[in-house]
């Protein structure tokens, strides 16, 4: 996968971490939250964000934090995945942020985590949509909100597909229901005894834009894992993944919407704080 496609992938599995173990928000989060603290807040994120993007070709925001014992959210096994360029883009659009007078100290990491993730949907073909701010950050950090919270970090790496492709059944040792054409590529690409940590790209088409292929890849039994597949072959969600695939604008609209009933979820008014540097509580 290429550095722009783990920006993306890693901002987005950012977010839902943002709120595993915090409390719903009492004040409601506004777009212009900011108007008259940081008026140009969007438009530094996006300024940071694009550079970011372009030198990498290729929410409580308690994630972020560091902890000499490794004992915070991102040294959980789980978050291994977790891309150092989407830690890194959070930080220096933070760093931009903060060297506006203006702005300075008066912006969550939580809600620049948020705006940043936005920009770079966008940057990869995805829809621009409005992000509700007023966020705060949190202070704590901890291994255990993360356990049984995520899919294990290498479910994108060969050996947690190969059974699939060599040694399904006694009678099949492909899953017929993958795609053969698919699973001789994923047979190019993991040979066995290949090591089992390679990963390859979710999407074998667009790993590289935000789009709906991975829906029309499902019709095609094109799915990587059995999770992903039966979203076609259960009767309850084909209709759902049948009308993405159909529909860029379908998809989009219920990922904004999506992203928008995530973001409400969260600390904001008095509780938290708004930290100084990304990785630390102050």
């Amino acid at each position: 996968m290429a550095n722009r496609s783990k920006i993306v992938v890693s901002l987005l599995l950012l977010l839902p971490l943002l709120f595993t173990t915090i409390s719903a928000q009492t004040p409601k989060l506004t777009p212009n939250f900011y108007s008259t603290t940081c008026p140009n807040v969007e438009s530094i994120v996006r300024s940071a964000v694009q550079q970011k993007f372009q030198q990498t070709f290729g929410c409580d925001a308690s994630v972020l934090l560091a902890s000499a014992n490794g004992k915070a959210e991102k040294d959980h096994p789980d978050d291994i995945s977790l891309a150092g360029d989407g830690f890194d883009t959070v930080i220096k659009a933070k760093a931009a942020v903060d060297s506006n007078p203006q702005c300075s100290n008066k912006v969550s990491c939580a809600d620049i985590l948020a705006l940043a993730t936005r920009e770079v949907v966008q940057l990869t073909g995805g829809p621009f949509y409005t992000v509700e701010l007023g966020r705060r950050d949190g202070r704590i950090s901890t291994i255990a909100s993360v356990q049984r919270q995520l899919p294990h970090p290498r479910f994108a790496h060969c050996g947690k597909f190969s059974k699939r492709i060599y040694n399904f059944s006694p009678r099949s040792p492909v899953d017929p229901t993958l795609n053969f054409q698919y699973a001789m590529q994923l047979r190019q690409m993991c040979p066995r005894n290949v090591d089992p940590s390679i990963a390859i790209n979710m999407d074998p088409n667009t790993p590289r834009t935000f789009d709906n292929v991975y829906y029309k890849n499902l019709q095609q039994g094109m799915g990587l894992f059995t999770s992903d597949q039966v979203l076609f072959s259960d009767p309850r969600s084909r209709n759902t993944v049948n009308l993405f695939a159909s529909s860029n604008a379908a998809f989009n609209q219920a990922f904004v919407a999506a992203m928008t009933k995530l973001g409400r979820v969260g600390l904001t008014g008095n509780q938290g704080e708004i930290r100084r540097d990304c990785t630390r509580p102050n």
